[in-house]
């Protein structure tokens, strides 16, 4: 099964945390938000932001998918694109928090943007009758997603909601920039930073998580694992499901699919079990092929070619 979190505001799973993020922000009486961002969380942010009235601030790497790019800008938040990676958009941030008084809303730098990524937890116990799936494969950057859904599925079992069994967790990366994946394959806790990263799933293109602890404790405590896959992997991937199931995944959400199937091949799921894969966004937040066959309306049409 696929969770489609391309359907939420702003096109992206993103939407969620920032939703409660932002709302906290202005309870609280927050007037300038700063983040970091690959590019959806940039957007979600601006989006409430603008609701809101509080004045956003965003940094991105300068090869972020520029459909993000302009769409933070139309929503009202001030942009500037980095010669770097997100890390080192994260350090703009937190050297400019005491010099320009923004509050930084970072992965994991409050505490509420974990809160409403938990409602991805909430919502497929739900909509799955409370019976929740074996294995849930999800696309691994920061890691929020994955560190609140666990939270959930505890607390949800600590309410007596759901049985004792809760599903593996599998945290899913690119090859290009596996830090976490690296870090369970060989039993630490935390993880070194990836150097050079590179990936065309940008969404997961983070060198080192704040919470690289809380992801691997998460993916340990369910008895889960972490894989990588490769970037023609995840274009096979997408391009696969795309023609047969007229579903148009992000290359973040094609990586859950490609390491489904990798596992599958080694055995590290089976054909009885339930599995949910995170697809974070929708296919659209990235360029597409472009499209060559024309036709001359002036001319005879050659019917042979159809």
């Amino acid at each position: 099964m696929v969770k489609d979190e391309g359907l939420l505001p702003t096109s992206s799973f993103k939407a969620r945390g920032l939703g409660v993020a932002v709302s906290m922000a202005k309870q609280f009486g927050i007037r300038h938000l700063a983040i970091p961002s690959n590019g959806n969380a940039g957007a979600a942010m601006a989006a409430y932001g603008a609701k809101a009235g509080i004045k956003c601030t965003v940094f991105c790497p300068d090869d972020t998918p520029e459909i993000n790019i302009r769409e933070i800008s139309r929503l009202g938040a001030e942009i500037f694109k980095v010669n770097g990676l997100i890390n080192d958009c994260g350090k703009i941030v937190r050297e400019g928090k005491d010099e320009v008084g923004w509050f930084d809303v970072s992965t994991l730098k409050e505490p509420y943007r974990i809160e409403g990524k938990k409602t991805m937890g909430l919502e497929l116990a739900e909509q799955l009758n409370w019976e929740l799936p074996d294995v849930i494969f999800y696309p691994t950057g920061g890691g929020t997603g994955l560190i609140g859904m666990w939270k959930a599925f505890s607390e949800l079992q600590k309410l007596g909601w759901v049985g004792k069994k809760l599903p593996r967790m599998v945290a899913v990366q690119a090859d290009g920039c596996a830090p976490i994946v690296d870090a369970w394959r060989q039993g630490k806790e935390t993880a070194e930073l990836w150097e050079n990263a590179n990936t065309i799933a940008a969404g997961i293109r983070v060198p080192v998580a704040v919470g690289d602890f809380l992801i691997i404790r998460a993916v340990n405590e369910s008895n889960g694992f972490a894989i990588s896959v490769s970037d023609n992997e995840i274009v096979e991937a997408r391009d696969f499901v795309s023609k047969t199931e007229g579903t148009l995944l992000c290359p973040e959400g094609a990586a859950t699919l490609a390491a489904f199937e990798k596992s599958l091949s080694e055995g590290l799921v089976s054909n009885n079990d339930r599995v949910v894969l995170f697809n974070c966004a929708s296919g659209l937040k990235y360029s597409l092929p472009k499209v060559k066959n024309t036709l001359n309306k002036d001319q005879a049409v050659d019917y042979s070619m159809f």
